[in-house]
């Protein structure tokens, strides 16, 4: 029988972690940018919210999450706070406002990751003054929740008519 040596080294780096969570948000963005702009904040299956609605929770989500994760700050950030020269997230009610939205978090995660330091995702810390865990599991956990979401994009797409973009090709 072979034995196994245990090593510390990571399964998956921190710069791999970042470019799988752009996966996730380029393949999500890209399921906003396939709504015809009169259904993305109007259309819904039940009870369940607009995809437009939802994609507003996941830029606030991943805007003020990086922040609470590069600094260890969550409480200092109010919510929907991410402005664009027109209104604020709350107010926004067309797919360009949205995407521009959208585009400004992802250009603050790809500025702030690399101010993170490695030690950083072992640390145990309380997201948004709620949630304790390591950071690593509060990430993932953002990436589950834009996954799980993103299926509902999906199930609108799919009724209105409309081919949702590959899920494979994130």
């Amino acid at each position: 029988m072979m034995k196994t040596e245990l090593s510390t080294s990571a399964v998956i780096t921190s710069e791999q972690m970042l470019e799988h969570w752009q996966g996730h948000r380029n393949l999500t963005r890209r399921v906003i940018e396939a709504f015809p702009e009169d259904k993305l904040f109007t259309h819904s299956i039940g009870d369940m919210r607009t995809f437009g609605e939802i994609s507003k929770e996941l830029i606030d989500l991943a805007g003020r999450g990086i922040h609470g994760i590069a600094t260890g700050n969550w409480d200092a950030l109010p919510d929907l706070d991410h402005q664009t020269e027109t209104a604020s997230i709350a107010t926004v009610h067309s797919k360009q406002e949205l995407l521009r939205l959208w585009d400004m978090v992802t250009g603050e995660i790809n500025s702030l990751w690399p101010t993170i330091p490695e030690g950083r995702f072992s640390e145990v810390d309380v997201a948004f003054g709620l949630y304790e865990g390591e950071i690593k599991s509060t990430l993932f956990y953002f990436i589950d929740n834009e996954i799980h979401h993103r299926g509902q994009g999906y199930v609108y797409l799919r009724s209105l008519g409309i081919e949702p973009p590959s899920f494979w090709e994130k």
